[in-house]
């Protein structure tokens, strides 16, 4: 397991739940949308934490890890109408998965 695998799990769910607020705006799924923001600034942030060697890296993974498991609940909630929300559904339990285990590393 290396941060890299980390790092790229965390863009990848970045992108995915940008792609998901632009879709649900459109449907107005306000739930959705706040989830996909916070999980989009925190995987953002856990990214940056990784690519530095943060001290704190361990800490914001676990939180990173937790906030992406809250949007894969709900984004699978309407991942079978909206293409979106299962793409973001998969990147954020790929992303929870991968932050998982470098908070116990």
């Amino acid at each position: 397991m290396t941060s890299s695998n980390c790092i790229d799990a965390c863009l990848a769910c970045l992108i995915a739940c940008e792609r998901c607020i632009s879709d649900c705006i459109k449907d107005g799924n306000q739930q959705c949308i706040e989830l996909c923001r916070d999980c989009a600034d925190i995987c953002a942030l856990c990214a940056r934490f990784e690519a530095r060697d943060s001290q704190f890296s361990q800490k914001l993974c676990a939180l990173c890890a937790e906030v992406c498991e809250a949007c894969a609940a709900e984004c699978t909630k309407h991942a079978s109408h909206h293409g979106c929300c299962k793409d973001c559904a998969d990147a954020c339990k790929k992303c929870a998965s991968e932050c998982m285990k470098m908070s116990k590393s």
